[in-house]
């Protein structure tokens, strides 16, 4: 018998609760998740983003050379 171990990393915006949402067939939906999720150890993140925490403040019209028709 062949035993194959391997890592996957994936990460996804979407819940995993709302991927038969997005799959539109609930079988091919079902045998994915149950693949993926099989012995999987899963990080929920919860928060803002690191990016959007160290984003530099954006340009107002003036700052970036835009002109403000108003």
């Amino acid at each position: 018998m062949w035993t194959f171990r391997a890592t996957l990393r994936s990460t996804a915006q979407v819940p995993v609760p709302r991927w038969h949402d997005l799959i539109a067939d609930p079988t091919v939906a079902g045998a994915i998740l149950d693949r993926i999720v099989h012995n999987a150890h899963r990080i929920t993140l919860q928060g803002d983003s690191m990016r959007k925490q160290k984003a530099p403040p954006l340009l107002t019209g003036d700052e970036n050379g835009e002109i403000n028709h108003a």
